[in-house]
């Protein structure tokens, strides 16, 4: 038996009353399969009322695609009631974009030739919702004749003197028709605001016209209904984006901060937001209502306590650096998981751009890994060793409580890198037991090397944690008093290890206690600073490859294999073999790195794209013993005023070649040139086919969202060939 069609008020009752998502689904697709066979048996009776329904559909985030070609019938329709829906889903499920835009244009130009008013009054507001640069064209003559005609009814739809209806709408009224909620025609008074915004855009003389009457706006309306709020965020908007006074600007901040005391969390979000887009511009009025924006990070809505987070980062400064990391601290303890990383992640470039000192930052990067080590960004450790290494000063300090912290606990594995790395280097530092900021606490060799080897027996520890545990032991066989049979025997297990990378490093210690222990000392030294940078590439870096050749991948490799600077921060280099039995081969492997055969020739990097700020660029390795392989470092880099988040970035090449994606170094990149993201491309390309890259990138920008995809043709010859 077939069930009968609905009526749209059973329809709007029967998925109202829907308890479940999918109770409501399964309505939803049993109409929408009714509304299809009406369309296909083509009862032009029943047009208008299928297609009300399908726009009440789509209104509820459903498909309605199909009803597309049903809006053109209905607008041809000599019938007022089908123009009506057929004008009003041709202004729901077309856009200027669609290829029906011809049709359109001819069905709206004969209506507004007719003289039904009501018609054109529906021609006119379809126009300017959907309506495209070639239509406006096509039909400007038909609008400038509507605009001579006394009816007030079909010229208020092309608003003439906008400023002086606005002005009229807001000091004397209307008719009450017209009011809703004691507000003057609000739908008229944000069309007439949006199209003062486009005209007053870039343009000096129009803007100033409208300050005094944006301000008059701004202060006179009723903002104790929603429907004022409305007009008022719409005014603020236009204030934003045309070149208003300085003062005026003030104001729009103050409604913003006014919005975000208001119960509703949809207007508070709405504040949220466009405080984002203006601290850039107006970073001391925003700066004002910075107590608020802290208050909302504790909103139980996700989207809100996002926001709240964003706009705080966005609001630290050299001033307030000290009170806002407070705030983002306590925040960091108790926010959701999915907020975590990104709070993490704020905090550290906050930290490292406005930190006062470098003991409050190494303080403030301590807390971060302890709070929420598992969502730090990739860099944070080598960040974190590198301001350790460079503050000669506080290397007891940081020793002391590093040790303290790892004791506390070990499964926060960027905590442990670092702590088993400072303990390795100023171990010596923690047993003299002279520290006057800090409580003193006497620790003993055995209470140190039983610390580090629970972080190697732990199931916790990831292969690159025990890589650090590993070398930490090694160097401090250097800087401890007692026996070394401990820290050799240690070493010796972890010569069978079935991991390469720990394997390796253990045999090449043991034969350094066997056969070298006389060069131990000197081998194990304490690293000296190194510069920053790795793999990103700067204006420096790109003078100095023009100057000498680079080293070479393996060398590199085996400089980070024997001294553990960074924990091989080239995880995809080609690592050494393993040590030749004889003396000499051991030696080579470990001490003549020069031997290495020379680099070729540097492959010229690569700019693929630009945008507000943000670059791209691409730089090429091709290591000398694997020349198929082709490493792509990706190096993304912001300019601009404001940081870019959720930066993705992903590629694909022909079926002839093979691409590994590594895991980019972080996922925002910070404004004012900041410290760049970087990715490793690995492409396979035995056959030396002819290289193209096809990319997509991701990522927020000043509140909005971006989406690029593009080909890259004109890579450089060297790199495949």
């Amino acid at each position: 038996m077939v069930v009968p069609s609905l009526k749209l008020q059973d329809l709007i009752e029967e998925i109202r009353g829907a308890r479940t998502q999918a109770q409501e689904r399964e309505v939803i697709q049993k109409e929408c399969a009714h509304i299809r066979a009406s369309f296909r048996d083509g009862d032009p009776m029943l047009r208008h009322r299928q297609l009300t329904k399908l726009l009440y559909v789509h209104m509820l985030g459903y498909p309605a695609h199909f009803g597309q070609m049903e809006c053109l019938k209905l607008i041809a329709s000599s019938r007022f009631t089908d123009k009506r829906v057929g004008y009003l889903g041709a202004m729901l499920l077309l856009d200027e974009r669609h290829e029906a835009h011809l049709l359109i244009t001819n069905s709206i130009k004969n209506d507004l030739s007719q003289g039904i008013q009501p018609v054109q009054g529906l021609a006119l507001c379809t126009l300017s919702t959907m309506g495209s640069a070639e239509m406006c064209r096509d039909l400007a003559t038909e609008v400038e004749k509507l605009l001579l005609q006394p009816s007030p009814y079909v010229r208020k739809k092309v608003v003439p003197q906008l400023a002086q209806i606005l002005r009229t709408l807001v000091t004397t009224g209307c008719s009450t028709e017209h009011s809703i909620s004691g507000v003057s025609d609000p739908f008229l008074q944000v069309q007439i605001l949006r199209l003062l915004r486009i005209l007053g855009r870039n343009h000096e003389e129009s803007s100033e016209t409208m300050n005094d009457l944006l301000a008059q706006v701004a202060t006179n309306t009723d903002t104790s209904r929603n429907v004022g709020n409305a007009v008022l965020f719409e005014t603020v908007l236009t204030i934003m984006d045309i070149r208003s006074a300085a003062g005026l600007r003030v104001l729009a901040v103050n409604i913003l901060g006014r919005f975000l005391h208001n119960s509703d969390r949809n207007i508070r979000y709405v504040a949220l937001t466009s405080l984002l887009r203006l601290v850039q511009s107006d970073h001391s009025a925003v700066q004002r209502h910075r107590p608020t924006v802290v208050e909302c990070l504790q909103e139980t809505d996700a989207s809100l306590s996002r926001r709240a987070l964003e706009l705080s980062l966005a609001l630290v400064n050299g001033s307030n650096v000290r009170a806002m990391m407070q705030e983002l601290q306590a925040f960091l303890e108790s926010c959701p998981p999915d907020l975590r990383a990104d709070c993490a992640s704020g905090i550290l470039l906050a930290a490292e751009r406005f930190a006062p000192t470098k003991r409050w930052h190494i303080d403030t990067i301590l807390h971060v890994l302890t709070t929420a080590g598992t969502h730090v960004r990739d860099d944070a450790v080598a960040n974190l060793t590198q301001l350790i290494g460079g503050a000669q000063e506080l290397h007891a300090y940081s020793v002391r409580r590093l040790y303290n912290a790892l004791a506390q606990d070990i499964s926060q594995q960027p905590l442990v890198q670092v702590a088993a790395w400072c303990i390795g280097e100023y171990g010596d530092l923690l047993l003299e037991g002279n520290f006057e900021e800090i409580e003193p606490l006497q620790v003993e060799e055995e209470e140190v090397l039983a610390l580090l080897e629970k972080v190697l027996q732990s199931h916790m520890s990831l292969p690159a944690t025990r890589g650090y545990a590993l070398t930490a032991l090694m160097k401090l066989s250097t800087r401890l008093r007692g026996d070394n049979n401990r820290i050799r025997q240690v070493v010796s297990i972890y010569g069978s290890c079935l991991d390469m990378e720990l394997q390796q490093r253990a045999v090449e210690y043991d034969t350094l206690f066997r056969k070298y222990d006389h060069m131990r000392a000197a081998i194990l030294e304490k690293m000296p600073l190194v510069e920053q940078g790795g793999p990103q590439v700067d204006e420096e870096a790109k003078e100095s490859k023009e100057g000498a050749p680079a080293p070479t991948e393996s060398q590199a490799s085996q400089l980070l294999d024997l001294l553990d600077l960074l924990d091989g921060a080239s995880g995809n280099a080609q690592h050494p073999p393993l040590l030749d039995p004889s003396p000499g081969g051991a030696l080579v492997h470990l001490l003549d790195l020069p031997c290495a055969p020379p680099s070729p020739a540097p492959i010229p990097d690569l700019k693929v794209f630009e945008r507000e700020g943000v670059q791209l660029n691409l730089s090429f390795i091709r290591p000398p013993e694997n020349p198929a392989l082709l490493l792509i470092i990706i190096t993304a880099t912001n300019s601009s005023e404001s940081d870019v988040t959720h930066f993705i970035c992903q590629a694909a090449v022909p079926k002839s070649l093979q691409l590994q994606l590594q895991a980019p170094s972080g996922n925002t990149v910070p404004a004012r040139g900041g410290f760049p993201v970087t990715q490793l491309f690995r492409i396979l390309n035995p056959n030396k086919a002819p290289l193209r890259l096809k990319l997509r990138l991701t990522y927020n920008h000043f509140g909005q969202s971006v989406q690029e995809i593009f080909e890259v043709n004109n890579l450089p010859v060297e790199s495949w060939q």
